[in-house]
């Protein structure tokens, strides 16, 4: 069954509330720390470090890909002990970001994976006792092969983008360069994962592409290749892409995703022109809204919306670049999910002082207003709400030095000036 899609909802998608069993319906909508995803998907690093999904803390790493296979992590002890946590509804360490967003209103990762995976409830009833799952059937992809990346976004790393090499370099010294390399891949080799996730194509039903870049990975277009030849345009296809770059070699993304009946892509894009070249560090602003009047022109049925992380860096002027986009007929006003900048702490608009808080919730407030006709989804609505009640919830202010210290530690490799760009913020000062 296919319920009508409302974005705030935690129903299962594909299933009738019905259809549920009483146990099944107290997993998926009551109990606060069960999440679908340990049952249909494991997610890695291109470290090689392996996690239950995207949002779980890097502190609680559940197996090393560069050592071992996806099938014996899958069944490995900390993965069964995730399932039995779940179960018993207790609050996981691993989970603390999904606690935290649900806490100030936004709808968490782990409610968006009970809402769209929600129908393979019925996997729950083949836990063993001690958490192990037999069948291992990959239905939700989020890989990270690599950390091949164009940009070195302030609130990223080396982790996730290999331009941050010579950057992280002159950060952390000599010893950090000759111990770490700048492209890292995920798996035993550079084959390795796709060799892996490869036997998994015929029941997979959404990727989720992030990176590094993956408009710029070979695997990325290995992968619709393999699923367009297998005519599986039936899979669901999830972007998260600094859309600077939307082909490969001469293949251009925007050809594969006309084929596909359903593609969502969310641009990382924190604010506009200097701003936002300055936050994504080797952006050009011209060549993203380029991108999208092209996109318009050869796919424009395709979901696009704009996904800026939100931190203390494009606080004050992220209303007015999602303002800018809607009057340029870029996007429609509900085409933004804000994405709650957590980590690196010292980014996270929590740290400003009170002061500052007041500024930015009243110009949240008013933004709000102006989106309250046009936001049909509710999504922006709801993240600018839920923005300030994250905001206002915790007094992170003891962070200010930390955030100036990074800063001009940064600013002094780039030969930037923070307050060239954003003189609003000497208020931290």
């Amino acid at each position: 069954m296919n319920n009508p899609y409302n974005y705030n909802s935690p129903l299962p998608l594909r299933l009738a509330p019905a259809d549920l069993t009483h146990t099944q319906r107290d997993l998926l909508l009551n109990n606060r720390s069960f999440c679908i995803y340990p049952w249909i998907h494991i997610h890695t690093y291109p470290t090689g470090a392996v996690y239950p999904c995207c949002h779980a803390e890097m502190a609680d790493s559940i197996g090393d890909a560069r050592e071992h296979t996806l099938e014996s992590i899958w069944n490995d002890l900390p993965m069964r002990e995730l399932r039995q946590g779940m179960l018993a509804g207790r609050r996981l360490s691993a989970c603390a970001r999904c606690y935290e967003q649900e806490a100030s209103g936004f709808f968490s990762g782990r409610q968006s994976a009970n809402k769209h995976h929600g129908h393979h409830i019925a996997r729950v009833s083949a836990t063993q006792a001690d958490g192990s799952v037999q069948k291992m059937e990959l239905t939700y992809w989020d890989i990270r092969f690599s950390n091949l990346c164009n940009l070195k976004c302030r609130s990223c790393g080396h982790i996730f983008s290999s331009q941050w090499y010579q950057d992280q370099a002159r950060i952390a010294g000599p010893e950090w360069k000759l111990a770490n390399s700048v492209l890292n891949y995920a798996g035993r080799t550079p084959e390795d994962m796709w060799s892996q996730l490869e036997p998994h194509l015929d029941y997979v039903e959404q990727i989720y592409f992030a990176g590094g870049e993956p408009l710029l990975m070979q695997e990325h277009y290995s992968i619709l290749d393999e699923l367009v030849r297998r005519k599986r345009f039936d899979v669901r296809l999830i972007y998260n892409t600094n859309f600077t770059h939307t082909d490969l070699r001469g293949r251009s993304v925007f050809e594969y995703w006309r084929q596909f009946r359903s593609v969502a892509v969310g641009a990382s894009l924190d604010d506009s022109g200097r701003r936002g070249e300055y936050i994504r560090k080797g952006t050009d602003w011209a060549v993203v809204e380029q991108n999208r009047r092209d996109m318009l022109r050869v796919c424009p049925e395709v979901d696009f919306y704009i996904s800026p992380t939100l931190s203390i860096m494009n606080a004050r002027h992220l209303p007015d670049f999602h303002r800018d986009w809607v009057q340029k007929g870029l996007i429609r006003a509900q085409d933004l999910n804000v994405n709650i900048l957590q980590d690196p702490a010292h980014y996270r608009i929590d740290i400003a002082p009170a002061e500052y808080k007041q500024t930015l919730t009243a110009l949240y407030q008013s933004h709000i207003q102006w989106l309250h006709s046009q936001d049909h989804l509710n999504r922006a609505t709801q993240g600018f709400e839920s923005a300030i009640t994250f905001m206002n919830a915790t007094d992170n202010t003891h962070l200010i030095d930390t955030f100036w210290r990074k800063t001009h530690e940064l600013d002094s490799i780039r030969n930037e000036n923070i307050l060239h760009v954003l003189p609003e913020l000497a208020a931290l000062k």
